[in-house]
């Protein structure tokens, strides 16, 4: 997450205090990742979580797959607003945040719609059917953002939608210097040339770029 000044605090604020709550558990997964986390700022957020519902609200998604869960937040917002039938297929590396999202995910009513699969992403992906998700988030390590939105290319429905968080990185993708930012420079304009979708950038956080694939 990019840090904020005064006045950009109190409009994250102001725009978190006039939007729709995060549930009890997951306000107790947030304090939880803050309190015991080396670095809670990865979490998503109220305001992050806040767009996945609406996108899938208003899409009426039923099939979810995300990239990257760290704690589990952004799994269990997104899963809250799925039907009761409703999947989510989580991707995760770190068997310690594994665990910490399976407790919370136990705790809630939505938890049983979330699949979580262990290890590389990438391999992971290798698994799953093409054209079965409605949409796809993608926030897990920066340098495989091209392979990982290539990939969810060809796992997601026609009219589906991609959404990459940290598109931003804070700015430095305008002049990339860091490894991190070059990669996500070079997705960025790997999308913005993708005429098999309709993009837009938007600065949300630390940017969310969406993606609909195109109609055949």
């Amino acid at each position: 997450m990019i840090k904020l000044n005064k006045n950009q605090q109190m409009i994250q604020d102001y725009c978190n205090n006039h939007s729709a709550m995060n549930s009890p558990i997951l306000n107790e997964l947030e304090k939880h990742t803050w309190n015991n986390e080396e670095i809670p700022q990865m979490i998503s957020g109220q305001l992050v979580g806040n767009f996945l519902q609406t996108m899938i609200k208003s899409m009426q998604a039923k099939n979810i797959l995300e990239i990257g869960m760290f704690t589990g937040f952004s799994a269990l917002k997104m899963a809250e607003a799925l039907p009761k039938d409703g999947k989510l297929h989580t991707c995760e590396i770190m068997e310690k945040h594994a665990k910490t999202a399976q407790s919370f995910f136990n705790k809630s009513q939505d938890g049983h719609k979330i699949n979580i699969h262990l290890g590389p992403a990438l391999s992971s992906l290798e698994q799953m059917k093409a054209n079965s998700f409605d949409l796809a988030f993608i926030d897990a390590d920066k340098i495989n953002y091209l392979e990982y939105y290539k990939r969810c290319f060809m796992l997601i429905r026609d009219g589906g939608i991609i959404i990459l968080d940290n598109m931003l990185w804070s700015g430095s993708v305008i002049n990339p210097e860091t490894d991190d930012a070059k990669s996500l420079r070079k997705t960025g304009d790997f999308i913005q040339n993708d005429k098999r979708v309709f993009n837009i950038l938007i600065p949300i956080r630390d940017g969310l770029m969406i993606c609909i694939k195109n109609e055949k």
